[in-house]
């Protein structure tokens, strides 16, 4: 597919420096971008890479100044800009004609709104809702008295189980195990007795779910996934959690029982709450962080225990330097020593 650099430009709303005229034939980063090609600076730290990109053409920010060997947009804001030059280039939108599949299983009871989709081999249990233009890919179980709002996708083999609650606009990728039981036991008679989950969840509008994620139902009340959280693949959500709005939270994250998130928080990959901790809004922790206890003043936290990454990054430094001490500290205990036999 051809489009004209003017035509980009303008679609962008930026301002270019070069031929309007030039035809470009896709898009790609930086690295792999070659003749004929549109790619994107977003952050300065990259211009290294931009000077020596193959693409004909980039989009940077307004304030860019760096001498590149192609034509160049200013925008704003280059990554959203480029998200939209790749809609423009992405092959259609997959389409599915609303109606059931002849395999799917659907009780009797079941409510379903107006170009409902749900494909092959998907079962709805009794006593269900699915709003208008929900689409249920092959394979997705619903159990009992769900309740899911209209517009939202569930990929194939998605799990939801019993009176879960999904709002409007809810997109959950494939894999995802939705209000399975909460991880609770207690140790009576020499043996682990489980503690029923009667709770259920709650994910409210305009939420994204990635693959293999997993979110557990409350043990009395429910766990709640705030609008506008976008969770990524491979994160753990045990039971009676509240994901605050517009958060964010990335892969192999684990958050334990009763914690919570305010809105605007974001959870770097593979960082992980203790029970009962609440994280107050406008947080970011970084990757591989442990929070221990509650954290409260908006900022970015580091480190295990979690701390203010000024705070943390000095300790980690001065880690390093150990052995360093060590060997300065040995050093002064032999002198010591000699000193004394010589006295």
């Amino acid at each position: 597919m051809n489009r004209r650099l003017g035509d980009i430009a303008a679609l962008v709303e930026g301002r270019l420096v070069g031929d309007p005229d030039r035809m470009i034939s896709g898009i790609n980063d930086l690295m792999h971008a070659t003749s004929g090609q549109i790619s994107f600076l977003a952050n300065t730290r990259y211009a290294p890479a931009a000077r020596a990109s193959l693409a004909d053409a980039m989009l940077v920010p307004l304030d860019c100044t760096l001498a590149l060997n192609c034509a160049v947009i200013h925008v704003a804001n280059p990554s959203a800009a480029f998200a939209k030059v790749v809609e423009w280039y992405a092959p259609a939108p997959l389409s599915w004609m609303p109606g059931v599949h002849p395999t799917a299983v659907i009780h009797p009871s079941v409510v379903l709104g107006r170009d409902v989709f749900v494909g092959p081999h998907v079962v709805v249990e009794a006593g269900s809702v699915l709003g208008d233009r929900v689409h249920c890919g092959a394979g997705v179980y619903i159990g009992h008295e769900c309740k899911i709002g209209p517009e939202t996708f569930l990929y194939p083999r998605v799990t939801l189980r019993e009176r879960t609650l999904l709002g409007a606009r809810v997109r959950i990728h494939s894999g995802v195990v939705i209000g399975s039981d909460g991880f609770g036991y207690e140790f009576q008679g020499g043996q682990h007795v489980k503690v029923p989950q009667v709770g259920y969840v709650q994910i409210d509008d305009d939420v994204e779910i990635g693959a293999n994620t997993t979110i557990d139902r409350g043990r009395f009340d429910k766990t709640w996934i705030q609008q506008g959280v976008k969770i990524d693949n491979l994160v753990m959500i045990a039971h009676n959690v509240v994901v605050g709005a517009h958060s964010i939270i990335v892969a192999q994250c684990g958050l334990s029982g009763s914690s919570s998130l305010g809105s605007h928080v974001t959870m770097a990959g593979q960082s992980a709450l203790v029970g009962h901790v609440k994280v107050g809004d406008k947080i970011t922790i970084t990757g591989w962080t442990a929070v221990t206890k509650n954290l409260t003043g908006p900022g970015i936290y580091r480190g295990a225990p979690a701390k203010p990454i000024k705070e943390a990054m000095e300790i980690e430094a001065l880690t390093m330097r150990l052995p360093e001490v060590y060997e300065r500290l040995r050093a002064l205990e032999k002198k010591a020593e000699g000193d004394s036999k010589t006295v």
